[in-house]
């Protein structure tokens, strides 16, 4: 079978490098092969790119460089972020710890991590909007809770959290603040004072930038103990020789991103409009999951009744279309959904469902294949089971 075309609708999971951050990638590489804490000339010189793209990444979400520290990813981010506030708090009695239900695993096997260590956890319920009501959070932080933790954008439904209003109560019991924006940064406006945040990670390959290369961005005067331990590196916040290649390409990125943030925002949710809407229309028995107004400009999540998402995702694969399940670290399960379970979705919406997932090279000519290409393949699986009657006027989902 010759494809016409192929079509990239999951950079949720991961996105394509930009031709400009390729080109620092392999600039820096060939030329810049010192170690960045070495005194010497050859060493000053990847100094001097780590220290350009801490000011990079620091502009892209308005924070002093200083207080930028480099990890390898999103997952050691949220780790850095939970454990090393949980120890720095430990000694003075702060044992509780508060996520919200739909968190990536980052967040939620560090917190069971920590509560086989006997630290206490609490998850934050959502309701089918997915969003995180502060109230919730109001009840449930106490004098004894050290952080709390809620992701600014969701992987899998793209949904936005009220994350200053969800630091501000967080403050009023003297808890730490953390927001995973890994699925924010590069896609909205992103500052870290307006949100009012202690700590926050990013990583790179979300915003075109290269895989291995992250931030946990620490408030200057936070107190965080280390996870790894070695030499000085990172004003002795992170031991270990940085990856000076990956970490110029995740700078390049970031300017990329401040340039285009605006005009790419309005493109790609243009896009994304347009094929949320034209699979609602054109295939019956469909419908959006999560509060559709307030959510990243890319991201869709759709149900498709009486159709097991795994087959459809093979089958758009075999048309040349990748899309997803849900999150990328979650791929290989065949467990539900945790979000779409946590916003209280029937049984058979959170077995249904795929991400779309759009952005930098996204264009209206794939918008349109995957609509032209979705309804004969729904509509041979409903056959598959015996559920083809189904029109455009059925209400299938409450």
């Amino acid at each position: 079978m010759r494809l016409t075309m192929r079509v990239y609708f999951d950079y949720n999971a991961t996105t394509p490098l930009a031709p400009e951050v390729l080109e620092a990638v392999i600039a820096t590489t060939r030329d810049q092969f010192g170690n960045a804490s070495s005194v010497h000339h050859f060493g000053q010189r990847a100094k001097a790119v780590l220290d350009e793209a801490r000011s990079s990444v620091g502009a892209l979400i308005h924070a002093d460089p200083s207080e930028v520290v480099y990890t390898s990813g999103g997952t050691e981010s949220d780790n850095f972020a939970i454990r090393g506030a949980a120890d720095a708090l430990d000694p003075g009695g702060r044992r509780h710890l508060i996520a919200s239900a739909i968190e990536h695993e980052a967040v939620l096997n560090t917190f069971k991590a920590l509560a086989r260590r006997g630290w206490r956890t609490t998850l934050i319920p959502v309701d089918h909007s997915g969003i995180v009501d502060p109230d919730r959070l109001r009840e449930l932080v106490t004098k004894d809770t050290a952080l709390v933790s809620v992701m600014q954008a969701n992987n899998e439904i793209g949904t936005i959290q009220p994350i200053a209003e969800l630091a501000a109560i967080a403050h009023e019991q003297g808890a730490l603040m953390h927001t995973d924006a890994v699925q924010a940064v590069g896609k909205i406006p992103v500052d870290v004072r307006a949100l009012g945040v202690d700590l926050l990670s990013l990583s790179a390959h979300k915003f075109n930038g290269p895989k291995g290369a992250g931030v946990l961005w620490i408030k200057r005067g936070t107190r965080m103990q280390p996870i790894l331990t070695g030499g000085k590196h990172e004003r002795s916040r992170r031991a270990g020789t940085e990856n000076v290649p990956a970490l110029a390409g995740m700078g390049v990125a970031a300017r990329l991103a401040i340039d285009k943030l605006a005009s790419e925002a309005a493109r790609v949710g243009a896009l994304r409009d347009r094929l949320e809407e034209g699979i609602l229309r054109a295939v019956p028995g469909t419908s959006v999951n999560g509060e559709r107004s307030r959510r990243v400009p890319n991201t869709t999540n759709i149900s498709f009744d009486r159709v097991e998402a795994e087959s459809l995702l093979i089958a758009l694969d075999l048309e040349g279309i990748a899309v997803s399940t849900g999150s990328a670290c979650s791929s290989g399960t065949l467990e539900p959904s945790h979000v779409l379970r946590a916003m209280g979705l029937p049984t058979h919406r959170t077995q249904n469902s795929l991400r779309f997932s759009l952005g930098l090279f996204s264009t209206q000519e794939e918008v349109d294949r995957v609509v032209e290409v979705l309804p004969r393949l729904v509509q041979k699986l409903r056959a598959l089971t015996g559920t083809t009657k189904l029109t455009k006027n059925t209400k299938v989902f409450s």
